[in-house]
């Protein structure tokens, strides 16, 4: 899997985590706040312009504005899934 591959997944993961948490439209509304995020109708990453790490860290930071420390705990499980990609603090 490519990185730009494995950051589409795991920006995928994240929104559909915290569409648990929040709800489906929060979640979506939320992630379609990130500019240069380019979010499907099904509320899917289907690309990413500028640097995913940094788009991947503006849209953890739209989530926790919203439920604060409760969401990076709960991104932590999915971080262990791609070990090369670097962990937001």
């Amino acid at each position: 899997m490519q990185e730009q591959e494995q950051y589409i997944a795991i920006l995928n993961e994240i929104i559909a985590k915290q569409a648990v948490i929040l709800g489906p439209d929060i979640a979506v509304l939320k992630a379609r706040s990130v500019k240069d995020l380019e979010i499907n109708d099904e509320g899917k990453v289907v690309s990413i312009n500028g640097d995913a790490s940094v788009k991947m860290q503006e849209l953890i930071n739209a989530y926790v504005e919203l439920s604060g420390m409760i969401v990076k705990n709960a991104l932590g499980s999915i971080f262990e899934k791609y070990p090369g990609i670097t962990k937001v603090e």
